[in-house]
């Protein structure tokens, strides 16, 4: 399997912070059933036994659905829980070895912040690229905001999807319309949503409005709503 723009409109990046009278896995079946089109599963303290585990839970439920399920950082957990691929940042294992590991038809996406780092990574063997934080965020304390015009220049510079990440919500998605990315990944945005199912289901719905259809004035209209 590899990326194609459509898998990443609406692309879910898990945060167990938020998880609390639900399940991580209740809030990301939710979010499924809500039309999130791509799930990475981020987990920065669980060691890599128990790590692996919750990758094979995972995997099962997503492909339940046929959603793909993305591994944050970990290229090994990802090969042994059969994920669709890894995402990798600029200090993980290079793209060019993982591209290595993984194989020819496993997803790889890589963290960008410049237009260099994009044509690397593209070169390198990347599917898709995960560009910011294209706003303020709280999620990454040390993610420093981009502009907007250079989260377009990188999109005009790679031939691969690009995804907007930092900050997005329903509030402020609309300011990423013709910058010609593939879609959104969100966090705070869907997992701390009250109800997440109905959240997705208009989340996806605007990003729609951004992505498929933004070329044309009133979509543009429609998504800056």
């Amino acid at each position: 399997m590899r990326c194609k723009p459509e898998m990443m409109r609406l692309y879910a990046v898990t945060d167990r912070t938020w998880a609390k009278e639900q399940s991580l896995f209740e809030q990301v079946e939710e979010a499924i059933r809500g039309g999130v089109t791509c799930v990475q599963l981020r987990e920065k303290e669980l060691d890599e036994a128990e790590f692996l585990q919750e990758a094979i839970q995972m995997q099962k439920l997503c492909a339940r659905y046929q959603v793909p399920l993305i591994i944050n950082d970990h290229v090994e957990i990802a090969k042994k829980c059969k994920a669709a691929g890894v995402h990798l940042g600029q200090k993980d294992m290079e793209a060019k070895k993982a591209r290595e590991v993984l194989g020819p038809e496993m997803i790889l996406g890589v963290s960008a912040r410049t237009v260099e780092q994009a044509v690397a990574a593209e070169r390198a063997g990347a599917d898709y690229l995960g560009v910011g934080a294209v706003f303020a965020t709280n999620t990454k304390s040390d993610a420093k905001e981009i502009s907007h015009d250079t989260l377009k220049e990188i999109c005009e510079s790679v031939r691969i999807p690009v995804v907007a990440i930092g900050g997005i919500g329903k509030q402020n998605l609309g300011e990423l319309a013709g910058t010609g990315i593939a879609g959104v990944a969100l966090v705070s945005a869907i997992f701390a949503a009250e109800h997440i199912e109905q959240e997705c289901s208009e989340l996806l719905k605007k990003v729609r409005a951004c992505v498929e259809d933004g070329k044309d004035e009133n979509s543009v209209d429609d998504c800056r709503k």
